[in-house]
């Protein structure tokens, strides 16, 4: 089955749209569904032997994602510095008030991903949830590229591509999930991944170390680690 990219609502809708608030509440739901808080924490857990200098999430949302990878890892990790990066404005003051209860330095940055650089000295930590479906291959390289020239490790979970996601919709519709989400998760699972796709197109598989598997029933699991 063909990888195919086609837009997604979410992504042309105001930030305070009402179906756009909506569809991001159903996210945080969806995410919980699929685990995907749980599966970067452990991620960052078995390939990390110390706390990060720096956390960026890629694509980041309204940062709910990575506050639940944080309240996970904030009992061995007290004090991590966080980027939110997005080209949209949607982290509230209270999510990032959120993070500084648990010790955490989170910003949200409002900028391009091709364009973001981590700060200096910062060993950056790379995360991407539910982001890199969104390209087509041809710019997911570009954007692998930048990873590898901008940080040490780097871990994406998408979602798994499967036949007939159109039966995802009504299920979707069963828990409430607005026709934003409804439409989205249909063309995002189209847009997914399967077998070692991501890694095929990682620019330096010499000096990384790849991981790529199924995780779950939903997601698709990415784990590039700089070889030492």
């Amino acid at each position: 089955m063909k990888r195919l990219v086609y837009p997604e609502l979410l992504d042309s809708l105001p930030p305070a749209d009402p179906r756009a608030i909506h569809s991001r509440r159903d996210l945080r739901r969806i995410n919980w569904w699929m685990g995907n808080p749980g599966l970067l924490a452990q991620a960052l857990i078995n390939n990390l032997a110390a706390p990060p200098g720096q956390l960026i999430e890629l694509g980041a949302g309204d940062g709910s994602l990575l506050l639940r990878v944080a309240q996970r890892l904030a009992p061995l990790w007290p004090e991590v510095s966080a980027m939110l990066l997005d080209l949209q404005k949607n982290v509230s003051a209270d999510t990032l008030a959120s993070f500084a209860q648990l010790g955490w330095r989170a910003e949200a940055v409002v900028a391009d991903v091709f364009d973001w650089s981590p700060a200096a000295g910062s060993d950056p930590v790379v995360l991407a949830n539910l982001f890199l479906h969104h390209f087509e291959e041809a710019q997911l390289s570009g954007l692998l590229r930048k990873v590898v020239q901008n940080s040490n490790l780097f871990i994406a979970v998408e979602p798994r591509r499967f036949p007939r996601p159109s039966l995802v919709a009504p299920l979707l519709g069963l828990i409430g999930c607005n026709d934003v989400t409804r439409h989205d998760a249909v063309v995002s699972i189209r847009a997914g991944f399967t077998g070692k796709e991501i890694s095929a197109l990682w620019p330096d598989q010499k000096n990384w170390q790849l991981t790529e598997r199924r995780a779950g029933l939903f997601s698709h699991l990415f784990i590039a680690r700089r070889r030492v």
